[in-house]
């Protein structure tokens, strides 16, 4: 499966749809899915809003919990990757970051919304 480098500062902006969950790997047995190092791979979902255009959602795969991703705020994401697959008669594109953040932490107020906007 050959990766396809994704330019993200021509998605738009991206906000968390869904926060960091466990990506599974059997449903029968909820075993989590790993990666080589055996670290945990967490999927989020995140929207994609460029100008003018609709609303995608897109599910990202990231190795380790993405540390103060929420849903709701924008998030930056760092090294996506695009993989095409199929299996049998199906097929899709999935997508693999190196890291998922908030644009703000979670919990720290922006100057416009804490007052303190502007000089003084």
């Amino acid at each position: 499966m050959q990766s396809i480098p994704v330019d993200t500062s021509r998605l738009g902006v991206l906000r968390c749809a869904v926060g960091p969950e466990p990506k599974i790997a059997d449903f029968e047995t909820k075993e989590v899915k790993k990666d080589r190092d055996g670290n945990t791979i967490y999927s989020v979902a995140v929207t994609v809003r460029q100008e003018g255009r609709r609303v995608s959602v897109i599910e990202i795969a990231v190795t380790g919990e993405p540390k103060g991703v929420v849903e709701g705020p924008e998030g930056r994401v760092t090294g996506l990757d695009a993989f095409a697959w199929a299996m049998g008669d199906r097929h899709g594109i999935s997508f693999r970051a190196v890291a998922i953040t908030p644009v703000s932490p979670v919990g720290v107020p922006s100057a416009a919304s804490n007052g303190k906007a502007g000089g003084t």
